[in-house]
């Protein structure tokens, strides 16, 4: 095993006595500074490329993969001053286990990996994540690039002073654990692909945008309700179980691109202030004392780059084009009592 002492500006590789599971990686962080400890088995696919203080950053090699097996990363300890970074292409699961970080400048953790990371809770420990206010390419206090699964029997404190308090670009699960949103400047909750609560708690506080937000991640080809969800795109929230507490969201409790299914569990919230299918609702009629001829937009309220000619319909100063190639509408010409043209 091999075992990494970072310190203020340096970095110590030494040998360590102590063993840990194969497969495992512990980050310990105290103050500014953390102590990494790399199993034997998997020390030649795993490396720090931080050097410094208790911002951590770990890359897991490209080459783990099934014959290499699943490596659980597991965070503990207390940093004000700190972050967990991690990159890699290959499922993984992180520990949290008593673990208390905050991040003044960026976000807490960030797991730039898109395949399947399970955050499991250690059972029994309060976790706390906090980041700063002032950092462009943070998207939330939590942020995981892949299908983002919340287990364990433990509890999660969270709160974002910049955006989203838990982003995740695919889909999210909650099972057993309790997750606390204090406070975000945007959502408690963004995801894309689709929300599955099957048990445990969601407690939403102070949070200035929506509670809770599904998106589609390419909405020019959501998939719809999948058997089992593999590999749905549907926007769509589900909860089956568990409880879902807000109070004070500033706008939205569940807006979603798709539908909203509860079928089971608690909901502990305004269920009259929610919003399917936000993508179709955000169609924004023209003014009609615009000055831009150019000014294009789709039915769902983007504005179309000037010169686009794509197949479909559009919308430019009141009159409504179709693009379809040979045969797409073929009508007599007309105008009608308010002016627009067909």
């Amino acid at each position: 095993m091999r075992k990494l002492l970072l310190g203020v500006a340096t970095l110590l590789v030494t040998l360590s006595a102590s063993a840990i599971d194969d497969n495992t990686v512990v980050v310990t962080y105290d103050g500014n500074s953390a102590s990494i400890e790399i199993a034997s088995n998997i020390s030649n696919y795993v490396s720090c490329t931080s050097g410094t203080s208790s911002h951590v950053k770990l890359v897991q090699s490209d080459n783990v993969n099934d014959k290499v097996g699943e490596i659980l990363y597991t965070l503990k300890g207390s940093s004000s001053n700190g972050e967990f970074f991690m990159e890699g292409s290959y499922k993984a699961t992180v520990v949290l286990d008593g673990l208390t970080l905050t991040n003044p400048d960026s976000t807490a953790i960030h797991i730039k990996n898109g395949k399947r990371i399970k955050v499991s809770l250690a059972n029994g420990t309060t976790n706390t994540l906090a980041d700063g206010s002032s950092n462009a390419d943070s998207k939330g206090c939590f942020h995981s690039k892949g299908h983002t699964e919340f287990v364990g029997k433990g509890t999660l404190n969270i709160n974002s002073y910049f955006r989203h308090a838990i982003y995740s670009k695919e889909y999210m699960t909650v099972k057993n654990c309790t997750i606390n949103v204090t406070g975000a400047k945007k959502d408690a909750i963004h995801c894309q692909q689709y929300f599955l609560m099957n048990s445990g708690s969601i407690n939403i506080s102070n949070v200035e945008d929506d509670g809770i937000q599904v998106e589609y991640k390419d909405s020019s080809n959501p998939t719809g309700v999948k058997t089992n969800h593999e590999d749905e795109d549907s926007g769509n929230f589900y909860m089956i179980g568990g409880t879902i507490s807000m109070t004070g969201v500033g706008d939205k409790c569940v807006k979603t691109d798709g539908t909203i299914s509860m079928t089971g569990g608690t909901q502990d919230f305004d269920t009259s202030n929610v919003l399917e299918n936000a993508l179709i609702s955000g169609i924004k009629a023209l003014k009609a004392n615009t000055t831009d001829d150019d000014a294009m937009y789709d039915l769902i309220g983007r504005r179309l780059p000037k010169g686009t000619r794509k197949k479909g319909i559009v919308i430019r100063r009141g009159i409504i084009t179709v693009n379809g190639g040979n045969g797409a509408v073929d009508p007599t010409s007309g105008n009608n009592d308010s002016g627009g043209k067909l």
